[in-house]
């Protein structure tokens, strides 16, 4: 592990329960996969009680341990915003791609972030597909289960395949999804966090999303940025945290390398001109 970042013990204390206690998690996600019943919410959005059970486990654990932190979850949230005052916080998403767990596909995970002052630091993401933990942050790397990763930095491509979901609101946005299939090969795992995990990992170039709020991708964030990629906001940029709304504006991102971000930003830019 690398050792350039700020590795104070209060920081790599909390690393090693993060990991700790996705993988607790990790049988639990497996057993109920295809297994439980589900509800939809008033966003439209799927939750089981796996959710609720995973939120519970991971964040009582973490708590638990670290009194003096914040537990951000949208499965235990009420209406009401919480202020993120203290130095670190957790923001978990205790199932990205309900979807696809309710009905028994693989393509989803449990994914939790260490935030430090307002910013994700590390994330922890447990890929139920492949059956490995993804984890990284700054200055620790980026890690594939036991093999140290990168961003791929070959230049934007027909060949380059890029994780991509579609919007939230197609009225908003209605050329993105044609500009990028015309320009890539599209992948929609149904996981956002996986796309953006992909991406840490050298799987995918690059992803594109419009319909996320920032507890489905902020494990993703740091991961990206440790294997040297970026992630770009292009619209509602929820960084740095300072409060946790289940209200917040969904966001639109892009995330690979440097020339990646820059060549997507500027495809759904040339999508959004007069007459396309």
């Amino acid at each position: 592990m690398s050792t350039d970042h700020d590795s104070s013990d209060s920081l790599l204390s909390r690393i090693a329960a993060a990991k700790k206690a996705v993988l607790g998690q990790r049988a639990r996600l497996e057993a109920d996969l295809g297994r439980v019943a589900s509800d939809w919410k008033a966003d439209g959005s799927r939750v089981t009680e796996t959710d609720h059970a995973i939120s519970e486990a991971i964040l009582g654990e973490l708590i638990a341990t670290f009194p003096e932190d914040i537990g951000l979850s949208e499965e235990l949230m009420t209406d009401q915003p919480i202020e993120v005052s203290s130095r670190f916080a957790w923001v978990l998403d205790p199932i990205d791609g309900t979807n696809n767990f309710a009905t028994g596909l693989a393509q989803c995970a449990i994914s939790l972030a260490l935030f430090e002052h307002g910013e994700p630091v590390y994330g922890v993401i447990y890929d139920a597909s492949r059956r490995r933990l993804m984890h990284g942050g700054p200055g620790f790397g980026m890690w594939d289960g036991e093999t140290q990763t990168t961003v791929r930095t070959r230049e934007l491509s027909r060949t380059s395949v890029i994780g991509f979901h579609s919007p939230h609101e197609a009225s908003k946005y209605p050329h993105h999804g044609d500009a990028v299939v015309r320009q890539c090969k599209v992948r929609a795992l149904g996981s956002s966090a996986l796309h953006l995990a992909y991406v840490a990992a050298g799987l995918f170039d690059g992803t594109v999303d419009h319909n996320v709020k920032l507890w489905d991708i902020a494990a993703g964030i740091p991961m990206v940025r440790a294997a040297g990629g970026q992630v770009t906001f292009l619209a509602n940029n929820p960084l740095p945290l300072r409060r946790f709304d289940l209200d917040m504006p969904r966001i639109l991102y892009v995330g690979g390398s440097a020339a990646v971000c820059a060549s997507l930003a500027e495809i759904l830019t040339e999508a959004d001109a007069p007459g396309c």
